[in-house]
């Protein structure tokens, strides 16, 4: 499974409450878990590096 289905497979048994909390911090710009599926739809460098954070963070596996 690629990181972009882990994430949505992640963010879909998310509580709806938790969805408004910062998942990344990406230059110094605070991303809520709502704002990262936008930008990780849309496939933007910001949505990119979303991903490789949280690969890091082990919140995503390898």
């Amino acid at each position: 499974m690629d990181k972009k289905a882990q994430f949505f497979k992640v963010y879909a048994n998310l509580p709806q409450a938790s969805r408004e909390e910062i998942v990344a911090v990406i230059g110094n710009e605070p991303y809520t878990w709502q704002v990262a599926r936008l930008e990780i739809e849309q496939d933007t460098p910001i949505g990119k590096e979303i991903l490789e954070t949280l690969v890091k963070l082990k919140i995503l596996p390898e």
